[in-house]
């Protein structure tokens, strides 16, 4: 099972986000090879000048697409203004040395791309607008050709859009993780809330037992040793049975049988000096309400034994299109304010919703306490 991420897997998905936006990036600077081969041939004026710009001009372009790819939350003003700065930087470059040998007019290239690396649509829109606008100027400035301005701004276009899907892309995959990570968090829980019911179903109905059972010691230990010894050898199988089955439910492969809990059901009522009434069918249930009405038998006997102070109580087990399970006895009903009953049956009503089950409990008038459970003719397994 996925267990959910902490700080570390955060700061470790970030820094991944920012070395894929730094690679990103970086690969598409290659086109400024040219613009640095006319540096270094001489054929560049006020080349010092042009060289300094460019540098600045690609480490801004980095940073700024490395934000944007890196960061899922709106641009900070930080990021806007050099952004900006990086605009007029290669509005600067393009308008300055356009003429030139290098094509320095394609660096407003990058500016589009960075306005869609950075901003969202329709932000995003209205900058790769902006900067087909400049593209196209400061072509028509340099007297370059209608068709060479064409297909400037269509490498323009074609570029923003790509980032635009990759950054897409990127987003889509971090909802994806955030998402695994929120179900990772909610199976933990899952888990814990199946852990905690199983441990009080198991534990509370073996702790009933022994405590009547050494109260039933403590009462004959002195008349009758005989019945207390094996009262006492009944606590230790009861002792061992509990803990047999408490490693069963941590490693999850417990199963409950019916017939079993109800024969278990049937002598500690016995035992507590309740008398049991059993009317169930020879009929076999479906293995997911056999299960679920194992776990209702259970807590139902435990609840009669700790809280009902009964004398009598009927168990049955009807079939009318649908499983019907009523435990019946002539005590009282839990306290409302008996926090320990209410834990146990919130987690019998989650164990029957899971076959698409319900549970109810009236008090009856006369005195008395009704426990019922009912499953669907074919619950889910």
């Amino acid at each position: 099972m996925s267990y959910p991420p902490g700080p570390a897997d955060a700061a470790a998905a970030r820094r991944r986000g920012i070395r894929r936006g730094a690679v990103f990036a970086a690969i598409w600077l290659w086109p400024l090879a040219t613009n640095v081969h006319a540096l270094l041939a001489g054929q560049v004026a006020m080349a010092l000048t042009a060289a300094a710009g460019l540098a600045a001009f690609a480490g801004l372009y980095l940073y700024v697409v490395v934000r944007g790819f890196s960061s899922h939350r709106p641009p900070t003003v930080r990021d806007r203004l050099l952004l900006a700065f990086l605009a007029l930087l290669g509005l600067a470059l393009a308008a300055g040395w356009g003429g030139q040998p290098g094509g320095w007019g394609g660096v407003i290239l990058y500016v589009a791309a960075a306005g869609a690396a950075l901003y969202r649509p329709p932000v995003a829109y209205l900058w790769l607008a902006g900067t087909v606008v400049a593209r196209a100027a400061v072509g028509l400035a340099h007297g370059e050709p209608w068709p060479e301005i064409g297909e400037s701004v269509f490498n323009l276009v074609m570029a923003a859009a790509l980032v635009m899907v990759v950054r897409r892309l990127m987003h889509l995959v971090r909802q994806l993780r955030d998402t695994r990570d929120e179900l990772a968090r909610a199976a933990v829980e899952r888990e814990r809330l199946r852990f905690a019911r199983d441990l009080h179903d198991l534990l509370g109905h073996s702790l009933s037992l022994i405590v009547v059972k050494a109260e039933v010691v403590r009462r004959t230990a002195g008349r009758d040793p005989d019945a207390a010894a094996r009262e006492a050898v009944e606590i230790e199988q009861i002792g061992r049975t509990a803990l047999t089955e408490v490693r069963q439910a941590v490693t999850g492969y417990r199963a409950r049988a019916f017939t079993d809990e109800l024969a278990a059901a049937g002598a500690a009522l016995a035992d507590a000096g309740i008398e049991p009434t059993v009317r169930v069918p020879a009929q076999r249930l479906p293995a997911a309400v056999d299960d679920a009405f194992a776990w209702a038998v259970r807590e139902a006997a435990t609840n009669v034994i700790r809280h009902s102070g009964a004398t009598s109580c009927v168990i049955a087990l009807s079939d009318t299109g649908g499983w019907q399970l009523e435990v019946r006895d002539d005590g009282r009903g839990p306290a409302p304010d008996d926090t320990r009953h209410g834990h146990g049956l919130r987690g019998l009503a989650e164990r029957l919703a899971l076959v698409g089950g319900t549970l109810s409990t009236v008090d009856l008038a006369g005195g008395g306490f009704v426990l019922r459970a009912t499953a669907p003719a074919e619950a889910a397994s």
